[in-house]
């Protein structure tokens, strides 16, 4: 099993940066390939895909409307992967969701992931 926590969300102005963090128990990533991914959703829409890594770190994929402004990366060491967000807008309010899947590969839709964290709120004010 995976445990997954969230952390890092808040209340940020439009235009301003967050860093959320996921940090992975149970299954460390130091013994156990795992590909990672963050998903949000926003209140009365559904999950949608932010951005994952691939276990080894060298490879990514975003939701085109987020390139430039997110990015996502990972500790192998710590267990952990990040979503740094900046400039961000209203229409990034959500909870946003870290999840697992084991294998080194990612895949970009919810239901490819194992194992999924509780969730963090990120609200941002116009």
């Amino acid at each position: 099993q995976v445990q997954l926590v969230e952390s890092g969300g808040g209340l940020v102005q439009a235009g301003g940066s967050l860093r959320l963090s996921c940090a992975a128990s149970g299954r460390t990533f130091s013994s156990y390939a795992m590909a990672m991914g963050w998903f949000r959703q926003a209140p009365g829409k559904e999950r949608e895909f932010v951005a994952a890594i691939s276990y080894s770190g060298r490879t990514t994929s975003y939701l085109d409307s987020l390139k430039g402004r997110f990015t996502i990366s990972r500790d192998n060491a710590k267990s952990t992967v990040y979503l740094q967000m900046n400039s961000l807008k209203p229409e990034d309010t959500a909870v946003y969701y870290c999840a697992a899947r084991m294998g080194r590969s990612y895949y970009l839709t919810s239901d490819e992931y194992d194992y999924w964290g509780q969730g963090t709120q990120v609200t941002v004010s116009s």
